[in-house]
């Protein structure tokens, strides 16, 4: 995500930092190359004007010019005003009091509405919602289908009818869910390939019969200022609530993210990072304004082990740490865990100080742990409790029968001989979660 952008900005702020001492010339060219960097992304152009004016009336400031560190006062000056673009603070989800609250997704076709609208049921079941999707697209062939597929996938019901009335279809849905107790509906509306006058008046007058406690724009993040203009179309018929944008995982610049905020006014309340369901996050502009500026992003992070690490399992862990007890069954659980969290880049794109640029240069294959797995599954409940008993005629037949090499899993049990010595130094040392494994 943003890496792109990230790595060029790098660059400028080395620069920065290197300057023992900064004038209103060498500030000037640093805030060039800025501006640079943003047109790039694809950042709107009149945003990143408005935005390099605020951050030069800032930097050309007394007690910036004074200051011991010059360079990174300016960095935490653009970290500030990068926060103010992408919207000050997180924007909270409106819910109704009398349920079902009713969630309205709109956007053109391709956007990736109808995977968003189970990304949303699955993160709002997990919050204690009892959610329902209907089926309100009824001119795409094969969209009920699909919708359908989706909410079998994420375990919650799918509310469709036969007919060609989107409008009524939603009405319905809505009494529909009261009798089920669903208190909280999605509406998975249709999109085009462009905005046009019919797709907007059908999408105005279901938002007129329904009363929507959000509307939300679904906008691909890879498009660029594509996506900021269709963004304002649909702001101008339907007034919708927030953005989602999806396909953050991609290869987009990041443009569409700093820009729509700034040209709409509306919040950003999520955005999608991987294909599957459980890959959504809260958009929260100080985290993203820090991994945008490759400060990472803790927060996010912790979250996301706290979410998935099961805490009863990581102290029977940490006690059989303690007894030196450690096995390649406690290894092939822990490498679970981290798998749940997410794609392995986007993990170590969390952390500070390593940024971008160092990451473009590591490979980083999930499909290591895929290689891992295969090994461990392929050895009996002895051998992965004592490793040690595994000679060369196994090792030959674990390697057959997981698809890999001697070497491959030469070097499994090497690295996981290393780290039960490794345990044996932790002492007293709490221990939460597995370091992870370079393989």
């Amino acid at each position: 995500m943003f890496q792109e952008l990230t790595e060029k900005l790098d660059i400028v702020f080395k620069k920065l930092r290197g300057q023992g001492k900064l004038n209103e010339k060498n500030i000037e060219v640093s805030l060039r190359e800025v501006r640079r960097v943003l047109l790039e992304a694809d950042v709107n152009y009149k945003v990143v004007k408005e935005f390099i004016e605020k951050i030069k009336e800032k930097s050309l400031g007394q007690t910036v010019l004074r200051s011991i560190t010059p360079g990174q006062q300016i960095v935490k000056i653009i970290h500030d005003e990068l926060i103010q673009l992408l919207g000050k603070s997180e924007a909270p989800i409106g819910f109704s009091n009398l349920p079902p609250a009713i969630m309205m997704l709109v956007g053109l076709q391709g956007s990736g509405k109808t995977t968003l609208a189970g990304k949303l049921a699955q993160y709002f079941k997990k919050q204690g919602k009892n959610p329902a999707l209907v089926a309100a697209d009824v001119r795409r062939p094969a969209a009920i289908q699909q919708l359908k597929i989706v909410g079998e996938s994420v375990g919650v019901p799918v509310i469709s009818a036969e007919i060609k009335d989107a409008i009524k279809i939603c009405k319905d849905a809505i009494g529909i869910c009261r009798q089920q107790g669903n208190d909280l509906v999605i509406f998975d509306t249709a999109g085009r390939l462009h905005v046009d006058e019919e797709l907007m008046q059908e999408l105005i007058e279901i938002k007129k019969q329904t009363q929507p406690n959000e509307i939300l724009f679904v906008a691909d993040g890879m498009t660029g200022q594509d996506a900021v203009n269709t963004a304002k179309s649909f702001l101008e018929h339907l007034d919708f609530t927030g953005v989602v944008l999806t396909k953050m995982d991609g290869d987009a610049r990041g443009g569409a993210a700093i820009s729509i905020r700034a040209v709409t006014g509306k919040p950003i309340k999520f955005i999608s990072v991987g294909e599957k369901f459980d890959a959504l996050e809260k958009f929260f502009p100080d985290r993203m304004a820090s991994r945008i500026l490759g400060m990472g992003d803790v927060v996010s992070l912790v979250e996301k082990a706290q979410a998935t690490i099961d805490e009863k399992e990581a102290e029977k862990l940490e006690k059989k740490l303690r007894k030196q007890e450690f096995t390649l069954e406690d290894f092939y659980d822990q490498l679970q865990q981290i798998k749940r969290m997410g794609p392995l880049d986007q993990l170590l794109g969390m952390i500070p100080g390593i940024n971008s640029k160092a990451l473009s240069g590591l490979k980083v294959d999930d499909r290591s742990f895929v290689k891992i797995e295969a090994m461990i599954n392929s050895m009996t409940p002895e051998e992965r409790r004592r490793p040690q008993i595994i000679d060369g005629s196994r090792r030959r037949r674990i390697s057959k029968g997981s698809g890999t090499t001697v070497q491959d899993l030469n070097r499994l049990l090497n690295q996981f001989q290393s780290m039960q010595k490794m345990f044996k130094n932790f002492g007293k040392m709490k221990f939460r979660g597995f370091p992870g494994l370079k393989f």
